[in-house]
């Protein structure tokens, strides 16, 4: 499988949610080997969306010559795009959702009606890829801090989609946590090779990997401590 990761941190490798995301490709490659690309998209240069919506209308082309025309092309040569960022104000970072937006050429004005919504007819064949978000947060749990983040994934691409939500994420970077860690991580290794294996990841593993390493109100000591 062609996997473009596309890594929404500014901390580029040392992002957080990073471990996460090298862990669960370990599992891949266990089960599979995987060709693996690996995007820090702060480092590319991105203009922001104008909404012109030129690209729409002219087959595809972007009115700003950036690195956007080649990670497009990079896109629709991959069979999975993994997003994986730290949760910023309930979303993704800045400069990944400025490369989200400039997706636009993917898509035409030509809108048609997929269940209940109305979504825009696309201009390239990308039906065989597939989305995979590992997004971590600093809270120290997943209630009303992911959604809005997972509603907005979705949205953005409605079928063989995969979530995984991580609370508690700075502590894979702190090695005195390692004793809470480890496990965690075996178990995102164990869902990477489910998921290289069967295309999706079972429920109960899921909800272990989402839920707190350690009790809720002990995590939040430990940051206020630091303060």
């Amino acid at each position: 499988m062609k996997i473009l990761v596309l890594n929404g941190s500014p901390k580029r490798e040392e992002s957080d949610t990073m471990h996460i995301t090298r862990v669960f490709l370990d599992g891949m490659n266990e089960a599979v080997p995987q060709e693996i690309t690996t995007l820090h998209v702060i480092d590319q240069h991105i203009e922001y969306c104008t909404g012109c919506f030129a690209c729409k209308r002219n087959g595809g082309t972007c009115i700003h010559s950036d690195d956007m025309q080649h990670i497009l092309e990079m896109i629709l040569e991959s069979d999975l795009l993994l997003f994986s960022f730290p949760l910023y104000c309930y979303a993704m970072p800045a400069p990944l959702k400025a490369l989200l937006d400039r997706t636009m050429p993917l898509s035409s004005m030509a809108m048609r009606k997929s269940g209940d919504r109305y979504e825009h007819v696309s201009q390239a064949d990308f039906s065989r890829l597939r989305y995979l978000m590992i997004c971590g947060c600093g809270f120290p749990n997943s209630r009303q801090n992911f959604e809005p983040a997972v509603a907005q994934f979705k949205l953005c691409f409605p079928s063989n989609h995969t979530i995984i939500t991580i609370p508690e994420s700075p502590m894979f970077n702190a090695p005195e946590a390692a004793v809470v860690t480890k496990p965690r991580l075996e178990l995102v290794r164990r869902a990477g090779r489910q998921y290289a294996e069967k295309g999706e990841i079972d429920p109960e593993l899921m909800a272990a990997i989402s839920s707190p390493m350690i009790p809720e109100e002990q995590y939040a000591a430990i940051v206020n401590s630091t303060l």
